[in-house]
């Protein structure tokens, strides 16, 4: 099978040209069509398949397949879309699925029609775990479970606290592009609870959230921008850090991971009290330059230089190039481009982060960045370090040896390295504790 040229922005796959529908509308079918399962809504639920699939998938094949996976695992508890690939002209969601008795993930296929035209479960054998890191010394902080909240919103959150300190530091974490879960998983792989583990061992509390993308699929099934899918709920996280028990309400800190980052000066300027903000991975370019060079590595590491696939180079970079609106005159707001609306594409390219970072002369700046990150490269860290670099405020540096969820790997590689259980580096997590305490 021929491989397909993506668009991997942050940690959110893009769809291609052979295939352009919104994947948040498929992350929202797909969890969807479990919670109607879970219910027994089996007609329901078959009505998601295709046509063409639906006299080999019958609406009996599902009951018994839920029978079979109830009479296993017991009963069923939560769902979410947490993966998705795009194979050729179909579109693949993973699903994590969490039962009373263990735990089971299931890829579903879909078509251009974003109907179901396959459902497959994965090798139990093959799940790979989380692995908890060697720095993260449970002895040493508490993690209570609370709910951040904004107008019409609640988001599950975690509030992390070291034992016995008092007046601690506290780090906000804001994620990358796409929906994501408190703990920022891909596959085995939980960076934002590493890091909250090795920075509370270290005397550093932080607060963790589910992105609103996850949780509220339907609010992006419209016009929206960066504001209601990221800057809304960091600035109430940010408050809520002030709020914590024993936290030191002067020494807020937010930690931005790609997206996340990129928008970490937008966040700042909301809220001025910060001590210091932490670009991590952080794009210092346009979205649309990085989603062109993530294809072109992409294509280059592929070794298939066939003129079908050169072909499906250029026709992604025709449409890549499309979301380069700065201005939308005549072009709808809610008109679909690389699977987001063209206002969210103007809002988000009218904004320079250099610049805005640059202009901040209280607020610290950290901005770390990983070698091996074929997401996010050393391009974006050298422009960064280009303007920051002299700035008092500032500090930077590189971690050769880090991907872009700064874990340590021997070479640049693909996403399958996120399928690998592997803990955020310790290195990092020091360097993080000993700049925040540093003031």
């Amino acid at each position: 099978m021929k491989k397909s040229i993506l668009f991997v922005a942050a940690l959110f796959l893009f769809t291609t040209t052979a295939f352009s529908q919104n994947v948040i509308n498929l992350f929202n079918s797909a969890n969807q069509f479990f919670t109607l399962m879970q219910e027994g809504k089996f007609p329901e639920a078959h009505n998601y398949f295709d046509e063409s699939v639906k006299t080999k998938i019958t609406q009996e094949a599902l009951q018994k397949l839920w029978t079979d996976l109830n009479a296993k695992l017991g009963k069923a508890d939560t769902f979410d879309a947490i993966q998705s690939k795009v194979q050729g002209e179909y579109f693949t969601v993973t699903v994590e699925g969490k039962f009373e008795n263990g735990s089971q993930n299931f890829i579903l296929g879909f078509n251009k029609a974003e109907k179901i035209v396959g459902l497959f479960l994965t090798p139990a054998q093959g799940a790979k775990a989380y692995l908890k890191p060697a720095y993260a010394d449970t002895n040493l902080y508490a993690e209570k479970s609370v709910y951040l909240n904004t107008p019409g919103h609640q988001l599950a959150a975690i509030v992390t606290t070291p034992k016995n300190v008092k007046n601690f530091p506290v780090v906000v974490f804001v994620h990358g592009s796409g929906p994501g879960d408190m703990d920022e998983t891909v596959g085995p792989n939980k960076p934002f609870k590493d890091i909250a583990a090795g920075l509370a061992a270290k005397g550093i509390g932080s607060v963790r959230y589910v992105k609103r993308t996850l949780v509220y699929p339907n609010d992006f099934a419209k016009v929206f921008t960066v504001k209601e899918e990221v800057l809304d709920d960091a600035t109430a996280a940010i408050a809520m850090a002030k709020t914590v028990s024993g936290a030191d309400q002067k020494n807020i800190y937010l930690f931005g991971h790609s997206l996340g980052g990129m928008l970490a000066p937008r966040i700042a300027a909301l809220t001025p009290d910060l001590a210091g903000v932490i670009l991590a991975a952080a794009p210092a370019r346009k979205l649309t330059d990085i989603i062109l060079d993530q294809n072109k590595y992409m294509f280059e590491l592929s070794k298939d230089t066939t003129e079908a696939n050169r072909k499906n180079l250029a026709d992604a970079i025709t449409q890549i190039e499309k979301s380069r609106i700065t201005q939308l005159g005549a072009i709808k707001p809610d008109s679909i481009v690389l699977g987001l609306p063209a206002a969210y594409w103007s809002d988000l390219n009218n904004y320079d982060q250099v610049a805005a970072a640059k202009k901040m002369s209280k607020t610290r700046i950290f901005v770390v960045q990983g070698g091996n990150d074929f997401q996010i490269g050393q391009t974006d860290y050298n422009l960064w370090n280009e303007a920051l670099g002299k700035k008092k405020n500032g500090r930077l540096k590189l971690y050769p040896e880090l991907n872009h969820l700064f874990s340590p790997q021997t070479e640049k590689g693909s996403t399958a390295q996120y399928q690998v259980a592997v803990s955020v580096s310790e290195t990092l997590i020091n360097d993080i504790a000993a700049w925040i305490k540093a003031k």
